[in-house]
């Protein structure tokens, strides 16, 4: 982590940035990804005007393409039926296949280790199954302190059905006392220290709460030395920060696609298998007529046996939703265009600007609990409110701020590099500072 060039970033920034108006203006003008904007559909308020949206954290914008490419996937079934499968603009079999590249662009993998199937948590429990296999000495889960509840509950079913009760075999990442976020040196002690007993190194790619961008390769690699199967969550870091998951040797990841990947709610979820797992046919893994070799697919009651496709598709085990993927679709082909550099400039130049404001027009009022320097947040901001969190967060939606809010008193705002602009940061900050009593009426 740059803690000193963090340092430096921030000041370079604060002589860009100022608290006027026409500084958001001017940042927006000089952006080269400002037109990326209008091709998504930002939801509006009563008056017509566009809400300040700063929740694709939680869900991202619906692309315009989106509508056009499932009235042809539409037109597909009308026309073609079962045919549509094999014939048309983009054949449903092969369907999934689609998003080889792209998807392996996002999070640096290689083609073969990515597919897109189910959504996060079905794949996790597909993960778990087949690399955490634990021993009599070799059984806990490493996780990190306050992760999503899903995974954690995900993990804790798991270990109950080997036997294991979570109490004892699993481990968590915990801040220092008086701290926010883990500290990447405590997280490589605590897997040194435990590491013979550690099984599975489960953490997120960004902390869900805090924002913490973790460093995954530190982290991946300390699990390897210690001979620990290490897996990733990159339900908040996939679109959002980059990612290099082949060269920092992880054995697995899953994410959602509906946060930053615009996919839709519920949208079709991923999962990268390392290419040395793809090819190793006999591990434990749960079957599905699509997870099988495609040579010998359509045998069906001929071929009773599952023989695994090489690779990540080998773990599917439905055949691909298209209605659900076409969105997602969209979206990738806006990624593929504006590129993951470009996207992690601009996101760290909001969040910058975010957080300057908040220091220079509401100094001492929000704590965040976001680590400053750049390289160790991405989108996101989440602030500590003091002061009737819940009622501040009514006072900002009743202004047309869209952000949410997570127990017991944060608030987290996400600007988006897609689609946010320098002028939505600018505008939230203002009504923030304006709404320190939210029973105020709006100007």
């Amino acid at each position: 982590m740059e803690r000193s060039g963090g340092v430096e970033i921030e000041s370079a920034v604060r002589e860009a940035f100022g608290p006027e108006e026409a500084c958001a203006l001017g940042l927006d003008a000089a952006d080269p990804l400002a037109p990326y904007r209008d091709r998504f559909h930002i939801p509006r308020r009563t008056d017509n005007r566009p809400v300040i949206y700063l929740a694709g954290n939680s869900l991202g914008l619906q692309p315009t393409s989106v509508r056009g490419l499932l009235e042809e996937e539409l037109h597909a079934w009308a026309e073609l039926g079962v045919e549509g499968h094999f014939v048309g603009v983009r054949p449903w079999y092969s369907y999934h296949e689609l998003f080889r590249e792209s998807a392996a662009r996002l999070v640096g993998a290689k083609c073969g280790e990515v597919v897109m199937m189910n959504t996060l948590t079905v794949n996790l429990h597909l993960m778990i199954v087949t690399f955490y296999q634990p021993t009599a000495t070799r059984y806990r889960i490493l996780m990190e302190d306050a992760a999503f509840p899903s995974d954690t509950y995900a993990v804790k079913t798991q270990l109950r059905s080997h036997g294991f009760e979570p109490a004892e075999a699993l481990v968590t990442a915990r801040p220092r006392p008086g701290e926010h976020t883990l500290r990447t040196e405590d997280i490589e002690a605590l897997i040194e220290r435990e590491g013979e007993r550690i099984a599975l190194v489960l953490l997120g790619g960004v902390n869900y709460y805090t924002g913490q961008v973790f460093e995954l390769s530190r982290i991946a690699a300390a699990a390897r030395r210690q001979g620990c199967t290490v897996g990733f969550d990159l339900a908040h870091a996939v679109g959002n920060v980059p990612l290099q998951l082949h060269d920092d040797d992880v054995d697995f990841a899953v994410w959602c696609n509906y946060k930053y990947l615009n996919g839709g709610p519920g949208a079709v979820g991923g999962c990268f298998v390392h290419e040395r797992h793809g090819t190793m046919l006999d591990l434990p893994r749960f079957g599905g007529w699509w997870g099988n070799d495609p040579a010998t697919r359509f045998r069906m009651h001929t071929q009773p046996e599952f023989v695994p496709r090489e690779g990540a598709d080998g773990w599917q085990v439905s055949n691909p939703p298209i209605f659900s993927l076409t969105p997602v679709k969209a979206s990738l082909d806006i990624f593929d265009e504006a590129g993951m550099p470009a996207l992690r400039a601009k996101s760290q130049r909001l969040t910058g600007y975010l957080q300057y404001l908040l220091d220079e027009l509401a100094p001492g009022r929000i704590e965040v609990i976001t680590p400053r320097p750049a390289s160790a947040r991405g989108c996101q901001l989440s602030m500590f409110v003091h002061d009737r969190p819940k009622q501040l967060l009514e006072a900002l939606h009743a202004e047309g701020v869209v952000c949410d809010f997570r127990e017991p008193n944060v608030i987290r705002v996400a600007p988006v590099p897609l689609y946010n602009s320098f002028h939505d940061v600018w505008a939230f900050a203002q009504v923030l500072t304006r709404r320190e009593h939210p029973a105020r009426p709006a100007p």
